[in-house]
């Protein structure tokens, strides 16, 4: 799996607590807020609107929050949201690449937030193009078989449109296209797979293989990224060894 991925497996097993999940919930309202920007309140109509309210639904969010968030967004005057979308690019501890995608009302506070975090944990931001160019945009679907063979999962994914499945400690990761990623899920769950999360990501073309003090740096670097407010997500072709990842996922 992407780091990124590997990244956010543990943190959905090690759980979040109640102050963490009400902060994901925020990053989620704003996320569908830009969505209903984009293209409007109804989710039949809106691609993007659907993704955001899926996600919503994958982390527990109650529908009463998710509600309020399209009326937030497509009110007027004081009722609008005053939100841009802002991608930062910059490098962790050992080199390797992130991608950060923010929702911001106010950019010149969040890249301070963004620079000054990255600066005092060993990394720092780059110019606009530095990392991209290694990102592809991509559908990804985690999913972890309660009893099923996950080698036949993934043939039924390839078989529902995925492109490339991947599989590691029984956890899949299915890649699809970003116009496909809606099918391949339904056809999934048509089949009776629980899914964990489907959304767009970026996944990188190329991953640069971190040692063990620049993986756990690059981990917590990512973990005090994804607290600032502004920060939705965050993309890293970062390569963790295995006891890297062990001894973040055991942290408190």
């Amino acid at each position: 799996m992407s780091g990124h991925s590997k990244w956010s497996t543990i943190k959905r097993q090690k759980g979040a607590n109640d102050a963490r999940r009400g902060q994901l919930f925020t990053k989620l309202g704003r996320e569908i807020s830009v969505a209903v920007r984009r293209g409007g309140p109804d989710p039949d109509a809106n691609f993007n609107l659907r993704l955001a309210v899926q996600r919503a639904r994958d982390n527990n969010m109650p529908l009463d929050n998710i509600e309020r968030a399209i009326k937030r967004a497509s009110g007027d005057g004081a009722n609008a949201d005053d939100l841009f979308e802002v991608t930062y690019e910059g490098y962790g501890p050992g080199g390797a690449a992130l991608m950060l995608q923010a929702v911001t009302d106010n950019k010149n506070r969040t890249v301070a937030e963004v620079r000054s975090t990255l600066t005092r944990n060993g990394g720092n931001l780059g110019e606009s193009g530095s990392v991209a160019w290694n990102f592809d945009s991509k559908g990804v679907i985690m999913i972890t078989p309660d009893s099923d063979d996950p080698e036949e999962v993934a043939l039924v994914a390839i078989d529902a449109g995925a492109e490339d499945v991947k599989i590691e400690d029984s956890t899949l990761e299915v890649h699809t296209r970003p116009d496909t990623l809606e099918s391949v899920r339904k056809e999934l769950e048509g089949q009776d797979i629980n899914i964990d999360s489907a959304e767009l990501s970026m996944i990188p073309k190329s991953m640069i293989e971190l040692d063990q003090k620049g993986a756990l740096q690059t981990l917590r670097l990512m973990d005090k990224l994804e607290a600032l407010d502004d920060i939705q997500r965050i993309f890293s072709n970062a390569d963790f060894p295995p006891e890297a990842l062990q001894s973040y996922s055991d942290e408190s």
